[in-house]
């Protein structure tokens, strides 16, 4: 039987493997994992594609400086992002090298394809290059540094590149690009980084140079052997050697299907592409012309997220040495925890700042004080007072004093916000959530009922559970590990957290189901979910 289900095809920017991931890295590698896993708890079939970019003079360079064979330096260099993408519990279904074999023959048919629209052509390029951009520059673009030396528009250091080159016709795209930007204004996001491509193409495009001849660590070119692809066609293409390209049946034909409309144009795919702001003109540039001189659909949408900024407010690089490894932050604090303060800290597509007293403080003050706390307090009730038993019914939250529109405008906008990729605002209202579960169970005092209004003890610790498990459910993409040990341990069914319940519970205003038992379970003693995190001794060990 065919799979009916939405597809959904979300990548991550091909990391550049001259050194050990960082937790820039990390932070769009967390991000995209809790995209999938959303689309993935609404019913849709999800793939998502991950890797590293390891052509390029700037890896030939570091790999020599190391005393090491090029390829020998990018397979151990890899190996380390593939570690990360393990310990940070990033499920991710393909892992892209540039170096592959299969990868070399979808960067060639994709080549082969642009040569055949008559978009490439051989000439000699003169101007200026940032090895370690792996891009090239308009003197207009250019930035004096202190000394006057010149730069990239990112800081970086240019030289000025005389050699025989292939040329792309980006020129001839200027027009589709902009009518593509205007027809469908959320293919660039946020908008301010839509704003900023527009006006780099409305300043006009010139033909692009995409080939090299002063190095030959790269995918030869067919019929030049002495010239390697230009790095970003190279890298790009990864996104569809993740789904068998040039086999174009099979996965591709699943996540990136041709598909067109009545007048014939090709309809974008439902894929996206998650970023950094600082490569954001060659996935919105570059990429789709090539795509369209190739004769291939469209992504729908391309988002180009901010940094995470070192405590001065500097950018992270290794060059300026002042990273972080993020392992070493999941190590001490925890990789839920980790992940849940990246997402929530800064607004998504913004820059941010961070720092181990902040991650203490957050993860403290909402995930144990508040969130763990409060499912400790009610699942422990259940099990001391309750003998584990849970009730058979509830009734509606009004009738026990919670206010079910609050709950319900809530509920539905920590999916909205998922939808938008607005993890922090989704947080904030989870949060809010939080709140209220924890003012209900002051304001109604169970403890108290006991004595008082048993029947009414278990209804309003019924209503509690279910509020719980809700949440549970609701934060799985940020903290998968802690959400489903939580709902372990309150007996939910695996088959019963994906959020087509979630949906449910919310298009009502909580006339929450009739029967909460759950066949032959009792609950146990709770386990605390959430430690409380410490910062480490200054000087220990």
């Amino acid at each position: 039987m065919a799979d009916t289900r939405e597809k959904f095809y979300i990548t991550t920017a091909i990391a550049y493997p001259n050194g050990k991931p960082h937790i820039g890295h990390a932070y769009e590698a967390i991000a995209a994992d809790a995209i999938a896993r959303f689309h993935r708890l609404t019913g849709k079939d999800v793939r998502l594609v991950t890797g590293t970019d390891e052509h390029g003079l700037k890896m030939v360079q570091t790999a020599r400086a190391a005393g090491k064979d090029t390829l020998a330096f990018a397979t151990e260099m890899s190996a380390h992002f593939v570690e990360m993408c393990a310990k940070l519990n990033i499920q991710y279904d393909a892992f892209c090298r540039t170096t592959d074999e299969r990868h070399k023959q979808a960067s060639v048919e994709l080549w082969n394809r642009m040569k055949a629209s008559d978009d490439l052509y051989l000439d000699r390029y003169e101007g200026w290059y940032s090895v370690r951009d792996e891009a090239f520059y308009d003197e207009k673009e250019l930035i004096a540094g202190a000394d006057g030396a010149k730069l990239s528009p990112q800081g970086t250091s240019v030289e000025w590149t005389v050699e025989e080159t292939w040329f792309f016709r980006l020129s001839k795209y200027q027009d589709r690009l902009l009518a593509l930007y205007n027809e469908d204004p959320e293919f660039i996001q946020p908008d301010s980084r839509r704003n900023e491509v527009m006006r780099f193409v409305e300043g006009g495009l010139k033909d692009l140079s995409v080939s090299r001849t002063s190095f030959d660590w790269g995918v030869k070119v067919p019929g030049s052997e002495n010239h390697v692809m230009y790095v970003w066609v190279d890298a790009l293409t990864t996104y569809l050697t993740g789904i068998g390209f040039p086999d174009e049946s099979g996965d591709f034909a699943r996540y990136w299907p041709t598909v067109r409309n009545e007048n014939g144009e090709l309809q974008p795919a439902n894929v996206l592409h998650l970023i950094g702001k600082d490569i954001v003109r060659f996935h919105t540039v570059y990429w789709p012309a090539f795509l369209m001189s190739a004769g291939l659909p469209l992504p729908k949408r391309i988002f180009g997220h901010g940094f995470l900024l070192a405590r001065d407010g500097s950018k992270m690089s290794k060059s300026a040495g002042n990273v972080t490894d993020p392992l070493e932050l999941a190590a001490r604090y925890g990789v839920d925890a980790l992940r849940y303060f990246l997402l929530r800290e800064v607004s998504f597509g913004a820059d941010g700042t961070w720092s181990e007293e902040a991650i203490v403080t957050r993860c403290n003050a909402e995930l144990a004080n508040s969130f763990g706390n409060l499912a400790q307090r009610v699942l422990s009730m259940i099990y001391k007072n309750l003998d584990g038993e849970l009730p058979s019914t509830v009734t509606e939250m009004k009738d026990v004093g919670w206010k079910s529109s609050l709950t319900y405008s809530i509920g539905q906008t920590i999916l909205e916000h998922f939808e938008k990729y607005e993890f922090s605002q989704a947080i904030e209202n989870w949060m809010k959530w939080v709140f209220a579960c924890n003012q209900y169970i002051d304001e109604m005092a169970p403890w108290s009922l006991r004595k008082t209004d048993p029947e009414k003890m278990k209804d309003v610790l019924g209503a509690l559970f279910k509020a719980i498990r809700d949440l549970a459910i609701a934060i799985q993409p940020i903290i998968p590990t802690a959400a489903n040990n939580l709902l372990d341990q309150m007996g939910i069914p695996e088959d019963e957290r994906d959020f087509k319940s979630l949906y449910e519970n919310t298009l009502a205003p909580y006339q929450w189901y009739d029967d909460l038992r759950i066949s032959g379970f009792r609950l146990s003693a709770p386990t605390p979910i959430f430690p409380r995190l410490e910062l480490p001794i200054e000087g220990a060990n």
